[in-house]
Order: C-alpha cells, then structure tokens, then sequence
C-alpha cells in the first residue's frame, strides 16, 4: 500500500461522521413515520377535527419528508461507490456540504413532525391551550438543543478562543 492509499481523506472522515450521526437518528424518524401511518386505521381517527387533521397532515408529510432527506447521503454514498468501482469516496467539499444542508432540512423536518405529532396526540387528552403549551415547549426544546447550542453557543465559543 503506498502512503496515497493510508492517508484518509477530511471529506470522507466528515462524511463518515455525519453517516453515524444519521444512523442515531433515522430510527426515531422513522418509527414516527410509522406510527403516523397507522392512526388512520384507529376508530378515533374519524372523530378528529379540523385542526387536528391539519397537525395529523403536518407530522405525515414532515416525518415523510424527512425520512426521504435523511437517507438521501446513505443513497449518495451507494451510487457514488457504483461509480467508482465499488470504492466508496467523497473526495469533493461540495458534495459534503450538500449532504450536510439536505441533513439539517431534514432535521428541521422531524421536528416539525415531532412537534406536530406531539400535539395532535397531547389534543387527545388535554384542553387546545394545554396542547398548544406542550408543542410549544418542546418545539423550543428542539430549536434550542439541536440549532441554537450548535449555532450560536459554539460559535461564541470560537470566537472568544479566536481571541
């Protein structure tokens, strides 16, 4: 083996990275998806009203959607290793950085699905308000935990390690 062949490549190992980050996550999308496609099936469906119905359609589509967004790098990788051989590479930054933003559309995507599916589920058993406070919270949960601590706390963090 020549030293080109044992020298990893960033864009593989970052790649590597986000393809572990996903298999963490795509399980809880996709039991989502899957609850969501069974609830029609329950005798209480029929018995929802408007706004639930309309929450109903935004956690399908958004757990769909997201599904769809966060196997589409694992999809990548495979026809990329077609291409090449069966070598599975990514030597080029751009093809990352489009992995990287269809992986943060689909984030955004399950927590909208969550959120929606918390509330439809939490209007079942609560008053409107009390649903509407839940979903809230944890829609904030998320936006905090998975973009704001990202964003703008470690971005802090660099700047005044920049310093």
């Amino acid at each position: 083996m020549t030293t080109d062949q044992t020298r990893t490549n960033p864009v593989d190992d970052q790649f590597r990275a986000l393809m572990e980050g996903l298999r963490t996550t795509m399980p809880g999308v996709q039991v989502l998806l899957a609850f969501l496609l069974t609830i029609p099936l329950q005798s209480g469906f029929a018995d929802l009203d408007r706004v639930e119905e309309v929450a109903y359609l935004v956690a399908l589509v958004s757990a769909a959607a997201a599904s769809v967004l966060l196997i589409a790098p694992s999809a990548h990788q495979r026809i990329r290793s077609i291409e090449r051989d069966g070598e599975v590479r990514r030597r080029t930054p751009q093809h990352l950085l489009v992995a990287v933003r269809i992986t943060l559309a689909g984030t955004v995507l399950a927590s909208v699905a969550i959120v929606s599916a918390l509330f439809l589920a939490s209007s079942v058993v609560l008053d409107r308000w009390m649903a509407v406070l839940l979903a809230a919270i944890i829609g904030g949960l998320a936006a905090w935990t998975w973009f704001w601590i990202p964003v703008v706390e470690f971005d802090n963090g660099d700047r005044r390690a920049d310093s």
